[in-house]
């Protein structure tokens, strides 16, 4: 489909016009909604826009559960002009209030789940706020305790013509507020030409068409979820499909037994998890087992056998599984290979609307995101002796700047159009790019080495019961701060503390004998879960220095009882773990 002019309300109104009589974007229970459906539901919230004095240019905050009506939300803000302002779950109150005050949004979008975030905020600008779940108007002090039990008589459905609203191509389509983790958001400016390009090209990497069928996962609000979760399946006539509920792993199963996807998109640590808390202990769950898979060829035949299971899991039909956001941990990506499950990984920022490069399943290669998209530049800035340097992109997708912050946008972009995007990278012989780390969270070891502490934390989240970790240099050290599955480590000393405990069964008709033998099983069980843990990270820096070099070995290694803090995109936020005490 050739659009006239790359706008938002050009794709949205060609779209259901092409495609009136396919199903949009639904629950996956209940899909009844049309693109004829969805082109009035947002005709009709337009319509409530300019009764509630919302112009072009106004921003309006989106903050939602991925539902349908989020779409709606978005491309009626977009119907009149106005700018949407996607603000991702997991923001706290104050940070939700900063991006409102910042962008001077004067409404905003709310699901019943996430009221309570904004029940109390007051800013200059903000006018009003709607219950996104049935678009009703919430009264100003309304309880987040009633919040379900919204029932106002004002109805916003209303299929009046709308009047004749120019939008170009250059003026700005949303402002998105990233949850870097560096501790302050920049808001994130980016045109109707950027996204929708973006959108388009997209294409170029893997086709779709209107009999695909998307299950979505990651927020919305996420651009990675939203221009090709949303808008390509809207360009393509494809429909999309919503879960009603937190997408427990449980919950989506049952989603895909229903939607059979063809298309899905995930971060990282979504399929992490699925390898290490699913796969990997069925395939290792014996010392047999274990050394099966240590052996190549044996472990080849198990992914692979694996990989047909899985790939049953999610509905058969499943022809592309994007993986974005971070990078991949290499042990899951060599699993997924010799699965021949068919996984993507492409490569943006929220900068670039956000795809820059990427493959198809069918052109995967380990280590790598592949090639730069059509009509994308892609180059490797100042590269040392190992062809290593600063990622740089120009292209169409490049962000107008960061909104109200001109001298933060000054140090991105170059005058001649390019972006520098803080990753360090590099080119094979083939043209294919691939990412070492983040520039800001490269170590510099004692004699000028560069360390890349996301390449060790990578080896340290395959150890044993580790469910996460942390890298940082600290007193000129290398410390690896870790999170250890502590659920299953007390499970052991729950076996071994019965273990002891049934030769006091069996030795109480034999008083002295049970004496003797009894204390040196005691003696040989005494261990403590902090003595464990001690052996545990000795043999975690042992396992570790083992497979680095000398100058990325880890000295110390220091045990956290809870989870990192994260982003609301599931990143640690390193600043606040600089300057441990060991």
């Amino acid at each position: 489909m050739t659009l006239k002019k790359l706008t938002l309300l050009e794709l949205f109104e060609s779209s259901c016009e092409k495609f009136a009589n396919n199903l949009s974007n639904n629950f996956y229970k209940s899909a009844k909604r049309t693109y004829s459906d969805l082109h009035d539901d947002v005709i009709s919230l337009a319509n409530y826009l300019l009764k509630a004095n919302i112009k072009k240019g106004d921003k309006v905050g989106i903050l939602s559960a991925n539902m349908p009506n989020w779409g709606v939300a978005q491309l009626a803000i977009a119907r009149v002009g106005a700018i949407y302002v996607p603000i991702l779950p997991g923001f706290c109150t104050k940070d939700i209030e900063n991006i409102l005050n910042h962008s001077e949004t004067k409404m905003i979008f709310v699901s019943d789940t996430f009221y309570k975030l904004v029940e109390g905020i007051k800013t200059p600008f903000l006018e009003k706020k709607v219950l996104i779940n049935n678009f009703k108007e919430i009264p100003e002090g309304f309880a987040a305790s009633d919040i379900k039990k919204l029932n106002v008589e004002h109805d916003i459905s209303n299929l009046t013509e709308l009047p004749s609203i120019e939008v170009e191509e250059e003026d700005t389509l949303s402002i998105i507020y990233t949850s870097g983790t560096t501790g302050f958001s920049k808001g994130v400016e980016l045109t109707n030409k950027n996204i929708i390009w973006d959108t388009i090209q997209c294409r170029t990497i893997q086709p779709i068409n209107e009999k695909d069928r998307f299950l979505s996962v990651l927020p919305m609000a996420h651009t990675f979820e939203n221009t090709l979760g949303f808008l390509l399946p809207l360009l393509a006539g494809a429909s999309v499909y919503y879960i009603d509920k937190v997408p427990s792993p449980n919950v989506i199963m049952q989603a895909i037994k229903v939607v059979k996807p063809t298309t899905m998109l995930t971060v990282p640590l979504i399929i992490e998890k699925i390898y290490k808390k699913q796969i990997l202990p069925k395939l290792t769950k014996n010392k047999l087992l274990q050394t099966l898979y240590n052996f190549a060829p044996s472990r080849k035949v198990m992914n692979y056998m694996a990989g047909r299971e899985l790939m049953k899991k999610f509905g058969g039909e499943i022809t592309f599984f994007g993986i974005g956001g971070a990078k991949l941990d290499p042990v899951v990506e060599r699993f997924l290979i010799e699965a021949k499950f068919p996984y993507a990984i492409g490569y943006g920022l929220t900068e670039t609307a956000p795809m820059s490069a990427g493959t198809n399943p069918n052109h995967t290669s380990f280590g790598n995101f592949g090639y730069p998209m059509e009509g994308v530049e892609l180059k490797i800035n100042n590269p040392d002796d190992n062809g290593q340097g600063e990622i740089w992109i120009r292209g169409p997708q490049v962000m107008k700047g960061y909104y109200k912050r001109p001298e933060l946008t000054a140090e991105v972009l170059t005058e001649d159009g390019w972006f520098k995007t803080g990753d360090l990278g590099s080119m094979d012989n083939k043209g294919r790019y691939s990412i070492r780390g983040r520039i800001k969270t490269m170590i510099l070891g004692a004699s000028g080495e560069n360390i890349y502490p996301e390449e060790i934390e990578s080896i340290i989240n395959n150890f044993s019961n580790v469910n996460e970790s942390l890298v940082v240099e600290t007193k000129g050290k290398l410390v690896a701060m870790v999170h250890f599955n502590m659920e299953e480590i007390e499970k052991k000393f729950n076996k071994l503390k019965l273990q002891a405990g049934s030769y006091k069964d069996s030795f109480k008709a034999q008083k002295d004998a049970y004496k003797e033998s009894f204390k040196a099983h005691k003696d040989a069980y005494k261990a403590t879960i902090n003595e464990y843990l001690e052996e545990q990270k000795k043999e975690l820096s042992d396992y570790v220095n083992s497979r680095v070099s000398n100058f990325s070995k880890v000295q110390a290694v220091m045990v956290t009882t809870k989870p990192f803090e994260k982003t609301p995109t599931h990143k640690i936020k390193r600043f606040l773990y600089q300057k441990p005490k060991i």
